[in-house]
């Protein structure tokens, strides 16, 4: 079985619109296990309008699971993150230390934008993240409404040196046949750096792990493979992630070349 990271997921019990309580929290632990789930960042909804998450309070939530997962014997071991929302109060949270990243040395930020659009201020925030020495991975992009309409902008966001994760569910078909084409083309367009869960509960919205990760090596090979496991990894390390060529989603005559590891 693979040794698998799973960097985004809302198993963290009663504090977003994943699970509601501990109990819930222990089952899902186990069915992300049985996947081959070994680490996991859970990333409840942060300065999303609904939720706020603060790090502290995520960091001492989180020692707690681990201590009842550790209970429980369940071989899971998770970190403290965060499911940032792109806001214009983002860089005063950064300030204020109250923003969690995938990975100690806070060099890799899970940043989520609305559904339905991508907003006018994206690539100035972008920038400034960038310019702090920070890379946005930006969560589930073959679900968001702008990317759909115009792939230029998610082509324009990974050649400015943005990550980007996809999630298992899209590519396997949970969200019906348009996200999983478009999650399909954004792979073949070297666009994707990693897969994450994002598993909210047991029904829809689960692990799909193991079944996406079988499908990718069908697709694209074993090495192809390797190198998203990888990529998972040294995001939640802090190390250089691996990249390929990347083109336009629609114009494959259009390559870009990124050098090696980023």
């Amino acid at each position: 079985m693979i040794r698998m990271i799973d960097l985004h997921c809302h198993i963290l019990p009663g504090v977003d619109d994943g699970s509601p309580d501990m109990g819930t929290s222990i089952g899902l632990a186990k069915v992300a296990v049985e996947q081959g789930i070994t680490h996991m960042l859970l990333t409840p909804h942060h300065m999303d309008g609904d939720y706020l998450n603060h790090k502290a309070d995520v960091i001492a939530k989180t020692t707690a699971f681990q201590e009842e997962l550790d209970r429980n014997q369940v071989r899971l071991t998770v970190f403290p993150g965060q499911e940032v929302h792109i806001t214009g109060e983002l860089m005063q949270a950064i300030d204020r230390d109250d923003i969690l990243f995938a990975d100690e040395s806070n060099r890799y930020l899970i940043l989520e934008l609305p559904h339905n659009e991508v907003p006018e201020y994206t690539s100035k925030l972008l920038f400034a993240l960038q310019a702090r020495g920070i890379t946005p991975v930006l969560v589930h992009p073959e679900r968001n409404q702008g990317f759909m309409q115009d792939p230029d902008k998610l082509y324009d966001f990974v050649a400015q040196g943005c990550l980007t994760q996809l999630t298992a569910s899209s590519y396997v078909g949970v969200f019906g046949q348009h996200v999983q084409k478009f999650t399909e083309q954004i792979i073949d367009a070297g666009l994707g750096s990693v897969f994450a869960s994002d598993a909210h509960n047991f029904k829809g919205r689960n692990f799909k792990m193991a079944q996406a990760f079988e499908k990718l090596s069908k697709a694209k090979g074993e090495r192809f493979t390797e190198i998203y496991q990888e990529n998972a990894k040294s995001i939640i390390n802090g190390d250089d992630v691996i990249l390929g060529e990347i083109h336009h989603v629609h114009d494959k005559k259009k390559r870009k070349k990124l050098w090696g590891l980023f």
